[in-house]
């Protein structure tokens, strides 16, 4: 058996839940199967058992594939600093940074990364499901490309395309997605996958027949709407899809505020929140939506001083410590924590030095070079806490005081709250918990629902739905073949694409 690349029209089209799907519903069937994406843009990452840090992506199509996740699933993790700054991860580990004037030219010592790590997990498992970036189309960056056309082309991959019909325009971006590529890339695009369709198949039938007869690949199928599918977003908060989650329960809910920061991180830290009954979340960065909620939180930012300098703009501080005063609850979560200090010393990832935090609580944090990578764990109320942690700014306690608690690695004083700890409210006990507490502070009649499911139990029935979708709606014999004996032959040429390789190549 060999593997298969999921590529998309546009990013955020669907690949890595297509990805996941594909992956489950492989390892039901006893297929040994393991997802791979040779480089990732998102600041969602996740840190192994082995300390090795990868897409949040990634770690979820693991889960789907029943695998242990490890630095080969995602050998090239880039998390953007800034609008022409990256942080480059190989392998697990920090690299460097990589300047957006410098992608062109620096791809080729990550470009052998990537492809030693693939033909390492095909030497491993029956079946790689490779998901691609961007779009397979973005010609300009061909040359070096290794994450879409460049390594299908490498390793003889068949290609399929998903569309989010969604957006509109989806028949048209796949017909232009082909006819943009060359000859020999062409030829290893083998089929089509519509995506986030609603209503009727059978109105979109002659267009799908008539995609198949002018670019000669068959569409695979069409995958419906799946609101119940929404944890883990690669993406940062302002895609996250808990945003429009309802709360589910009787009664007034328990209102929980998120700051929307502009380089938000390990965002899905406030799933686990959201999907809770009786919890509603919602995303903002109004200064009234701040001094209403029964709960804010300040969540995890790629850049701490540039998040908080744009809190101050927004003018969100004022409300911040209004509501500190007031003994309602702040919590914040690394970078959000961070915030939360008397002061900020950082020579490393601003570069401004000694910066005043918002004062919510009597820490100094310090910047490192060394990033720190674990996995954690304690307990907090009785409840056990593992969770993992990702930053280079370290937080210490200035004074001593009975006022203020310990709270998992952080601190607590009053009703503002913070940690440096990601993924500790996947844990439901601990979750619920906290919710009890913060919704006590708040002054709001909360509880857990009785037999409400985990959130673990939650992330596997979504992982298992994507699977039972693909199942249902798309040619899974097809798709078998495809990863099994590689893209069909005489595949037609489109014009006008090239009909040799492409130049360089």
């Amino acid at each position: 058996m060999s593997g298969l690349l999921v590529a998309g029209t546009t990013s955020d089209a669907g690949k890595s839940l297509v990805t996941a799907g594909i992956c489950r519903w492989l390892s039901r069937r006893g297929v040994r199967v393991a997802p791979f994406k040779a480089q990732n843009m998102s600041n969602n990452s996740m840190v192994c058992a082995d300390g090795a840090e990868i897409g949040r992506a990634q770690w979820l199509q693991a889960v789907a594939a029943r695998i242990e996740p490890e630095a080969a699933l995602n050998p090239v993790l880039l998390k953007p600093g800034s609008d022409r700054r990256s942080h480059v991860i190989a392998m697990g580990k920090p690299f460097g940074v990589l300047d957006a004037g410098e992608y062109a030219t620096g791809r080729t010592a990550l470009a052998g990364i990537a492809f030693d790590a693939l033909a390492d997990l095909r030497d491993r498992f029956d079946v790689v499901v490779c998901e691609g970036a961007g779009s397979p189309a973005e010609i300009n960056l061909r040359a070096g490309d290794y994450v879409n056309l460049g390594l299908a082309r490498r390793f003889g991959l068949p290609v399929v395309v998903v569309g989010d019909i969604d957006r509109g325009g989806v028949l048209a971006s796949m017909f232009g997605t082909l006819a943009l590529l060359d000859g020999a890339d062409q030829a290893l695009l083998a089929g089509w996958i519509v995506n986030k369709f609603r209503g009727d198949v059978g109105l979109l039938r002659p267009g799908l027949d008539r995609l198949a007869e002018l670019t000669g690949r068959p569409v695979l199928g069409v995958l419906p709407w799946l609101d119940g599918v929404w944890i883990d977003s690669e993406d940062a908060l302002a895609a996250a899809g808990w945003a429009g989650q309802r709360a589910r329960a009787t009664g007034r809910p328990l209102r929980i505020a998120v700051l929307r920061f502009p380089r938000a991180s390990n965002a899905t830290d406030v799933d686990a929140l959201a999907a809770e009954p009786g919890v509603a979340v919602g995303l903002t960065a109004d200064p009234d939506q701040v001094a209403e909620a029964d709960v804010v939180v300040l969540p995890g930012t790629r850049a701490t001083v540039h998040d908080l300098r744009w809190l101050r703009e927004r003018g969100l501080a004022a409300p911040l410590r209004a509501r500190a005063e007031a003994g309602r609850p702040v919590l914040g979560i690394c970078g959000g924590y961070q915030m939360l200090a008397g002061r900020i010393c950082d020579e490393l990832e601003s570069g401004e030095g000694v910066v005043e935090g918002l004062g919510l609580l009597p820490t100094t944090v310090t910047f490192a070079a060394e990033k720190v990578l674990g996995r954690p764990s304690g307990h907090w109320r009785g409840h056990a806490v593992p969770a993992y942690e990702i930053h280079h700014g370290s937080a210490a306690l200035e004074e001593e005081s009975p006022a203020v608690e310990p709270f998992l690695d952080g601190w607590r004083r009053g009703s503002v709250w913070g940690t440096t700890w990601h993924g500790a409210f996947d844990n439901d006990g601990f979750r619920r918990a906290w919710l009890a507490e913060a919704a006590a502070q708040a002054g709001v009649d909360w509880s857990p629902s009785p037999g409400a499911p985990g959130f673990a139990t939650l992330r596997e029935s979504m992982l298992d739905g994507l699977a039972d979708a693909i199942d249902e709606h798309l040619d899974t014999a097809a798709l078998l073949h495809l990863a099994t004996h590689g893209p069909p032959p005489s595949l037609p040429l489109l014009p006008p694409g090239h009909p040799g390789g492409h130049p360089g190549k």
